[in-house]
């Protein structure tokens, strides 16, 4: 079996897959059990004998939790039944949560639009998070959810967008508010930034040409961006663009839609982060 392809719009890639035939549901549960400790089902099909050998194993909590908070460490695996008596797996998989699913405890009275667990997300798979006294700019702010995380998470953060921030947003300590098209503003404009986060509906050619700019200069420290694509079709080229940047990954998130997302963050800032499970 040779290396695994990468994939961009997949919540989870089985990096290790197998088969292996089983008598019962017991002898299922019983070689799985031998392999590690945390398996989730993807019942594709024969959904109830899949729960059942679930139910024999060790108990995965899927409880929303509250952010911040450090990924997963252990292995989650995955598995489906081919029939009856036959079972796909994979102990080793891209996403440590059950089939690529995370969940949050939901703020409904704070941010004023729901993108805001899009950041989340995607700030606990870098493992790492703005810290109070950073500098971030947000691109395509506007009604603000993002700015809403980075400045609750104590950061200072220019605010970038030609419609106006939601009010509540804007008077939050530490935002300033920058009436402009934040595509036409140069780096050596707005000086050097620890996280540069971008989440404007533009096409993905355009938001990687202005990333460039920034990589080109290096001001920025840590870059989280959506790569929105615009229709039915997706810029496989752009998108390949992105991850072949050292240090990147381009995932397609739980909270994504028709959009993916590009993390890049220096693994100082990474192995310095002072949150652990």
């Amino acid at each position: 079996m040779g290396p695994a392809r990468r994939a961009f719009w997949t919540r989870n890639t089985w990096l290790e897959p197998f088969t292996f035939e089983f008598d019962s549901i017991s002898q299922a549960a019983k070689r799985l059990k031998e392999l590690q400790r945390n398996w989730a089902a993807y019942p594709f099909r024969l959904a109830r004998r899949c729960a059942h050998i679930q139910s024999s194993l060790p108990h995965v909590p899927i409880k929303p939790r509250a952010f911040p908070f450090a990924r997963p460490s252990a292995p989650m695996g995955a598995f489906a039944l081919l029939d009856e008596h036959t079972m796909l797996a994979s102990a080793v998989c891209s996403s440590p949560w059950p089939n690529g699913q995370i969940d949050f405890v939901e703020d409904k009275e704070g941010p004023p639009s729901r993108a805001y667990r899009k950041l989340w997300e995607a700030l606990v798979m870098a493992g790492v998070w703005p810290k109070p006294g950073d500098r971030c700019i947000d691109a395509g702010a506007t009604p603000g959810g993002w700015t809403w995380v980075l400045a609750g998470l104590g950061a200072s953060v220019t605010a970038i967008d030609r419609a106006p921030l939601d009010p509540a947003v804007a008077a939050m300590p530490g935002v300033t508010y920058l009436k402009h098209n934040a595509f036409t503003l140069k780096p050596e404009d707005l000086g050097p930034v620890d996280w540069l986060c971008s989440d404007v509906i533009c096409y993905p050619e355009a938001l990687y040409e202005w990333v460039r700019l920034w990589l080109d200069a290096s001001l920025a420290k840590n870059f989280i961006c959506t790569i929105k694509m615009q229709g039915k079709d997706w810029d496989k080229a752009t998108t390949e663009a992105f991850a072949a940047i050292p240090g990147s990954q381009v995932l397609h998130l739980w909270h994504n839609k028709h959009e993916l997302t590009w993390i890049c963050c220096q693994p100082e800032a990474r192995n310095n982060s002072s949150r652990s499970e």
